[in-house]
Parts: structure tokens; sequence; C-alpha cells
């Protein structure tokens, strides 16, 4: 009772029924199309979206001030703080600009230094704190708005962005002495 696989297929192949035919079949490959469409259509629909919100996200972000190149950006909303520090080129002493995002704008509330000297706020308007932190300088109630912020990289020492607890080296996102842009991106 050997049999060859040809008898056995060809025995197998008359007794099958096929599965689809006629009404099923064209019916099952109009669902099929329709599942396809919809796909596709959601895909195109949900990046969209996702590309206008990244779009319109709100960040802080440091540019060539050249070229426009974007070196970074960090999600900042409105009423939350950064600040920049660096090295006085003039006086040598440590320096740290504190900002914070309102209506906006870039406004700088605070600064912390480490001696009086060139280039450095010696006169104080009404309304400004001068206290001492340590054998720094601080003041604070500053109340000046700006749309930008423009600094040139240090060639000796470095400007550092500190940002969501994260301290971010200029030189090492523009290189020394870049001409780098910092705004804040609404749209």
């Amino acid at each position: 009772m050997c049999r060859t696989r040809e008898a056995i297929s060809s025995k197998t192949l008359r007794h099958e029924k096929p599965v689809l035919s006629g009404r099923s079949a064209v019916l099952i490959h109009l669902i099929l199309a329709a599942l396809v469409i919809s796909g596709a259509a959601f895909y195109i629909i949900f990046n969209r979206v996702m590309n206008r919100s990244q779009r319109t996200a709100l960040a802080l972000v440091v540019r060539d001030s050249g070229s426009d190149r974007v070196y970074g950006q960090w999600a900042l909303n409105e009423g939350e703080e950064f600040a920049i520090e660096f090295i006085h080129s003039v006086n040598q002493s440590p320096v740290t600009e504190f900002f914070r995002i309102e209506n906006g704008m870039i406004r700088s509330f605070a600064v912390r230094f480490s001696s009086f000297g060139a280039g450095m706020q010696s006169d104080f308007a009404e309304g400004q704190t001068f206290s001492r932190d340590g054998d720094a300088v601080f003041i604070s109630d500053l109340n000046t708005s700006f749309r930008e912020l423009n600094y040139i990289v240090g060639t000796v020492s470095d400007h550092f962005l500190i940002i969501n607890d994260e301290r971010i080296s200029l030189r090492g996102l523009a290189g020394r002495n870049a001409h780098v842009t910092i705004f804040y991106r609404i749209k």
C-alpha cells in the first residue's frame, strides 16, 4: 500500500473545497482594502498632529547667530527658570545670570558674581536687592526682558546653560568663539 506523492496530492486536491468564492471573496477583499486605507489615513493624521505639536512646543532654543543652525532645544514652560554661567572675560571671576520665562519673553531676575570691577554691575536700580552669598555678590529683583540673548562662547573658559537640572556646555554644542543666540520658542 505504498502511495506515491502524486497519488496523494491528486486525491487530496479532488476532495478540497474552495475556501472563498464569489461574494465572500469580494467582501473579504473590500474589508482588507478598507483596513489598509484607514490604517494609512490614521498614520498620516497622527504624524501631522505630532509634527504640529512639536513645532508649537514651548522650548528654549540655542542657535548659531549667523546661520540660524539650531544647536539644541529644551522644553521650558512659562514661569520656569534657567541660568547662564561663565567666567567674566575682564575680571576673570564666575558669573551666573538667572532668567525666567514671563509672557513669552526671557526676563533677567538675578545675577551672582564674585567681585565688582570692569564690566560688572556697580549701581543698583530702585527695587533691586543686594546681598552676599558667601564670597559672592547676589543682586535680585532685576526686571529686564529680552526676546533673545546673545553670547560669544568663551575661548579660554566655557559658557554653560543650566536648565531642568542639566548643565550644558555651550562650547560643546557650538564650539569656541561661536556666536550663539538663545531664545524662547512659542510656535
